[in-house]
């Protein structure tokens, strides 16, 4: 296909389309001519993920670049493609980043994952947050123990389902990760919603005259 098409199925305008080929985030298509080029379904997926880690996660143009040569060395695990794609595991583990002295929390954290069993990695940014949540309920005089967090753990399992169900079937890693981006991204201000509605549903059935 020609620029212009993949402009068009991609919705990426034909100007940054060749600032990725600049900046080495899609590979040039397969010159026909001196000032022609045609690109393939692959290069129609890649820029599908670039829009999305760009686009929906809000990743720069060099971390980008780092993801994108993760993945293409990670593409028969799937595990790993979806950690990278979702910024679970680094591109670059341990490059340029100091370990900071254990908290009350993060011990927390370690006890809630150790009794749900659940297999994920050390350094992953979603630990750290449920860290710092817990420190920040402390200071406001929420005394929530990670016991206290084990029932909305187990919601979250069920999510984690749902959207590991909505990925399956994708022909391939680099559609599967920006089916991943996506749905996560945009999907949890949806979940963030549904839950204020059903907190207002149940306060009515609670409280209401």
């Amino acid at each position: 296909m020609r620029i212009s098409e993949l402009s068009r199925r991609s919705g990426v305008s034909v100007p940054t389309i060749k600032y990725y080929i600049r900046e080495e985030l899609l590979p040039a298509g397969r010159l026909t001519s001196p000032n022609q080029a045609d690109y393939d379904e692959q290069h129609l997926r890649r820029l599908r993920l670039i829009r999305a880690l760009i686009g929906v996660r809000g990743l720069s143009v060099d971390a980008t670049r780092q993801v994108l040569g993760a993945l293409a060395e990670q593409q028969a695990s799937p595990h790993l493609v979806l950690g990278l794609a979702l910024g679970v595991i680094p591109p670059a583990e341990g490059e340029g980043t100091a370990a900071e002295a254990p908290t009350e929390q993060d011990g927390a954290v370690d006890a809630l994952v150790r009794e749900l069993g659940w297999q994920v990695y050390e350094g992953s940014p979603a630990r750290a947050e449920l860290a710092r949540t817990m420190a920040g309920l402390r200071e406001f005089g929420v005394a929530l123990d990670w016991t206290g967090l084990l029932p909305y753990a187990r919601l979250a399992e069920q999510t984690a389902r749902l959207d590991l169900d909505a990925l399956e079937g994708a022909p391939d890693p680099l559609e599967m990760a920006e089916r991943a981006v996506v749905l996560t991204t945009l999907l949890e201000p949806a979940l963030m919603a549904l839950r204020r509605l059903a907190q207002e549903d149940e306060s009515a059935r609670r409280h209401g005259g």
